[in-house]
């Protein structure tokens, strides 16, 4: 298990499950039944782009968090509900609105619960 000790403004850390490979990404969250409050999952991603995320298969609400290059949040979707649809069509995107290279996913309300807001930089 790859993993990463993400540290808050605050201090706390949590720590994050690292995904680097594209099937690991793809996968994510899928088909979890539980993710502790000091777990996470953190995605790294080639560049600094749009990437917004989708919560397809994912069984409990997630706080994503979008990072820049700088490790600085630059937008949070918080409370993302599950989707446990089928038909992945029925399962909307979020996010991606600006350019991240860091994507931190924590259990819903987990931003809120460290008092994580956009322009925060994290460590890692």
């Amino acid at each position: 298990l790859n993993a990463t000790e993400v540290t808050f403004p605050d201090g706390k850390t949590v720590i994050a499950e690292t995904m680097v490979q594209d099937i690991d990404q793809m996968r994510g969250m899928m088909f979890r039944d539980s993710l502790a409050k000091d777990r996470g999952m953190l995605f790294i991603h080639p560049k600094e782009e749009n990437v917004p995320y989708w919560m397809y298969q994912v069984r409990i609400p997630l706080d994503i968090i979008w990072m820049d290059h700088q490790r600085r949040i630059v937008e949070i979707a918080a409370n993302t509900p599950a989707c446990t649809s089928k038909s992945s069509r029925d399962c909307p995107s979020y996010g991606g609105h600006e350019k991240a290279r860091y994507v931190l996913e924590l259990v819903g309300g987990g931003a809120a619960m460290y008092g994580l807001h956009v322009g925060d930089v994290l460590s890692f």
